[in-house]
């Protein structure tokens, strides 16, 4: 039989987003627990750009760890999960299910994320010639030659927009056809972009591990440092769906400027919602999400209406701080005066 654990916020996910909110919502009094099943887009980076304050060296899973050790030591609890169920009780409060362990919250943020589709091999190591992001890498690839592979819209207009950091860009088709508009063809073929519709065949690697080229069937072989595949995404959405939160035309959450979804109490940040798919982005999704959150649970003040209903508040009914958190304030502190 499972294991229940009561929670004010329960958070899915625990990628940059799902911990930022977290953060916010354990550092303002809200007992918090992060159920995450590993792995997520951050987890692959090599490298971390784009990330004031954190350097290229940092790779993805030490951002990653460094988040889960702060979150920790301001009190939150952050548990190695799945979760496979979730659902609204009569009460109005969250039944989370996860195979062993079960909980129950007040809120729910919801930081699942997506999986980007990946083309066919043979492929390059992500990081090191197959990028999913385009604000995030583009620089790398100044003055360097890239790929685009896909046949859809997205790929054409990524293809296009690549050289403004290079010359030399090649669009991909893999033996498909091409699915962009006549439109988008007349502007591509405008733009000093190769279309290269021959299926790739092998690869070559340089001794740094990064990727060399592409040999085609047609025996062509072209030189690449990296590019980007343009396939779409598939949204970690069964959570999302489970709690009837409504979603756009392209499968994003619908949510509004605190990133609450249309279900009350349930929020979704990071990759779920619509807009660029960055970490700061997805930091300060999952803090304005934390900061919502604790509008909504915090205990004082109190209304007028609840004051005459319930009296005045007395000097034993606060701080409304958890036991647990405080603890975990008091150590904090301590460590900080050391």
């Amino acid at each position: 039989m499972s294991e229940t654990h009561e929670y004010e916020v329960a958070v899915v996910g625990g990628g940059p987003a799902g911990l930022t909110a977290a953060l916010y919502t354990t550092r303002l009094g809200h007992d918090t627990v992060v159920v995450n099943r590993g792995g997520g887009r951050a987890a692959m980076m090599a490298d971390t750009h784009n990330v004031i304050g954190v350097t290229e060296e940092v790779s993805g899973v030490e951002f990653l760890q460094t988040a889960r050790e702060q979150i920790q030591e301001y009190g939150a609890d952050y548990v190695r999960g799945y979760i496979e169920d979730a659902e609204r009780r009569d009460d109005g409060r969250f039944h989370l299910h996860g195979g062993e362990r079960d909980f129950v919250a007040d809120r729910v943020v919801l930081a699942t994320g997506f999986t980007d589709v990946q083309p066919g091999p043979p492929l390059p190591p992500t990081g090191r010639g197959l990028h999913y992001c385009l604000h995030c890498d583009a620089y790398m690839f100044v003055d360097q030659p890239v790929y685009v592979m896909g046949t859809g819209e997205a790929a054409a207009h990524v293809a296009m927009i690549l050289l403004n950091f290079t010359d030399d860009v090649d669009l991909l088709t893999r033996g498909d056809d091409p699915e962009w508009s006549e439109e988008t063809d007349r502007q591509l073929r405008a733009h000093p972009v190769d279309i290269v519709h021959e299926e790739i065949s092998g690869m070559e690697k340089d001794d740094d591990g990064w990727l060399a080229g592409f040999e085609f069937e047609d025996g062509s072989f072209r030189e690449y440092r990296g590019g980007f595949p343009m396939y779409g995404s598939d949204y970690n959405a069964e959570l999302v769906e489970q709690l009837d939160c409504e979603r756009n035309d392209d499968g994003t959450v619908v949510v509004d400027d605190a990133f609450e979804t249309t279900t009350d109490g349930v929020y979704a940040v990071g990759d779920l919602t619509p807009g660029h798919k960055q970490i700061p982005v997805a930091m300060g999704e999952g803090a304005n999400a934390g900061i919502d959150i604790h509008y909504g649970l915090r205990e004082f003040p109190k209304s007028v209406e609840e004051l005459e209903a319930e009296g005045e508040v007395s000097a034993e009914q606060v701080p409304s701080v958890s036991d647990d958190l405080r603890e975990a304030a008091h150590e904090f502190r301590a460590e900080g005066d050391d």
